[in-house]
């Protein structure tokens, strides 16, 4: 079997060979993955932000010239693009609940770091319980911020559908969490 180089494998991308697709990700995924990891530091944001820039790169495949650069030089700066965006989302959602809090008049008073911690483990640990679809789709609500109509469109499923794991998840959620409330007291 012979190794393919940077330069070929490149050049197969760009013509669209799926088996160039699946050398780069090899290749260059683990990188994409620790680089987006350290940057956001969530596993979960990081294996997102992977799969967009492979997706993205591919999409857009036709746009990668060799001449300015190699074909991992062009993901990584892709990669950077996708955690700049992820971050700045971040960044908005925070300012956005900042901006309703204040126009509340709520009090902000600061939460203590180990309630605030505590609460998001028992919440992660309750999510990891429910059924994969609940999962995706809760997760796509709350840390993609993507609306039921968008979560339809990302994941192909009917909106019905996603209204329903949407219902379901959450009462499933509220549930295990009072349970867990009623227990700690």
């Amino acid at each position: 079997m012979t190794t393919v180089t940077d330069d070929d494998l490149g050049d197969g991308f760009a013509k669209g060979d799926e088996s160039c697709l699946a050398e780069a990700y090899r290749r260059w995924g683990a990188l994409v993955y620790t680089v987006a990891t350290r940057k956001v530091g969530d596993p979960e944001e990081a294996k997102d932000i992977t799969q967009q820039v492979f997706v993205g790169a591919w999409n857009s495949r036709g746009t990668f010239d060799a001449s300015r650069g190699s074909l991992k030089t062009w993901l990584m700066g892709i990669t950077y693009k996708k955690i700049a965006d992820a971050l700045d989302k971040r960044s908005r959602h925070l300012r956005s609940i900042e901006a309703a809090t204040a126009e509340a008049a709520m009090p902000t008073q600061p939460t203590p770091v180990t309630e605030t911690l505590l609460d998001h483990m028992v919440l992660t640990r309750e999510m990891e319980e429910l059924p994969d679809q609940q999962q995706l789709v809760l997760k796509m609500a709350f840390y993609d911020d993507l609306s039921q109509s968008q979560i339809a469109e990302h994941t192909g499923l009917p909106l019905g559908t996603v209204k329903s794991h949407t219902r379901r998840g959450l009462m499933r959620l509220k549930k295990r969490l009072e349970v867990d409330g009623e227990a700690h007291r």
